[in-house]
């Protein structure tokens, strides 16, 4: 068999609630040479078996029963890939049905493009949405503030293989921050870019502080370390207070009926075509399972 255009890399650990959905929105896509990567970290529900029950030829499934984290699963998939172009996506997430089409098109066209995003709306577990996560178009616009961060969903991302290559995501891990990690230390060689258009659904769980604490101090971390090397000491000291203002927020939005102040980044009008497609895909593709 020839080597797929694209590899599709869908780490997993007990993800077998939401995988079946995801993996469908992948099958379902109208561009269809492609593989998927399904690297296993150690799950210990049914989550292989959920895969296993696809009986796609395209599915590969890596990884095994250690959870060694995502960073290391990523790397190595981007390893066993065969595609030109690598794609990400989680096993919690939805993919449009032209998400892939319309990523190849756009860096075919671009060949000065290394990593391509799109837009996300954002849904929660009802399948209500809450609205649509930060954009900016092109490079100069989504690095602008490398402080705040660079707003390119994870599993929106497309890239060159070689981009990948010559990018391996940070270990030790960065946890619940290693993409911010990455876009920030490859930003000064790479050029991104982010389709304006909707073409994924991204499942946003509850709030918990805890967790969202723990990302925010690993980011802040990341941050410092890269624009103390690189002598930026004006982004230095401006990641320093928009994580302080983000703290606040984020113990604010801890408190009863305040999780709203959580969600205010993503508060951003849906076009109401949007929302009927988003929930007729996720009834559809549900009811398919």
């Amino acid at each position: 068999m020839s080597d797929p255009l694209v590899s599709v890399l869908l780490p997993c650990r007990n993800g077998a609630r939401t995988l079946g959905l995801a993996l469908r929105s992948i099958l379902d896509q109208s561009f269809n040479d492609f593989e998927i990567l399904l690297v296993n970290d150690g799950s210990t529900d049914n989550s292989l078996e959920v895969v296993r029950s696809f009986c796609d030829s395209r599915i590969r499934i890596l990884g095994d029963e250690t959870g060694r984290g995502l960073s290391f699963r990523l790397n190595e998939g981007v390893k066993l890939a065969r595609g030109q172009y690598i794609a990400r996506m989680d096993a919690d997430d939805v993919s449009f049905p032209e998400r892939f089409a319309k990523q190849v098109s756009f860096l075919d066209a671009n060949p000065e493009v290394s990593l391509l995003g799109c837009r996300a709306v954002v849904f929660r577990d009802s399948g209500d949405v809450v609205g649509l996560l930060p954009f900016s178009r092109d490079h100069a616009m989504l690095c602008a503030r490398p402080w705040r961060n660079i707003p390119l969903p994870h599993p929106s991302w497309m890239g060159r293989r070689h981009w990948f290559e010559a990018h391996p995501y940070r270990m030790p891990e960065v946890p619940r921050a290693e993409d911010q990690e990455l876009l920030l230390r490859s930003y000064p060689d790479s050029c991104y870019a982010c389709l304006d258009e909707v073409l994924l659904g991204y499942r946003q769980g509850n709030f918990q502080l805890k967790r969202t604490l723990l990302a925010r101090g690993a980011l802040l971390s990341a941050q410092l370390g890269i624009f103390s090397r690189r002598r930026e000491w004006q982004y230095f000291v401006s990641a320093l207070m928009m994580s302080s203002v983000k703290i606040v927020v984020d113990c604010l939005a801890a408190l009863p009926g305040s999780e709203k102040l959580f969600f205010f980044r993503m508060s951003d009008p849906v076009d109401p075509e949007v929302v009927e497609s988003l929930q007729n895909r996720l009834s559809r593709l549900d009811g398919a399972g």
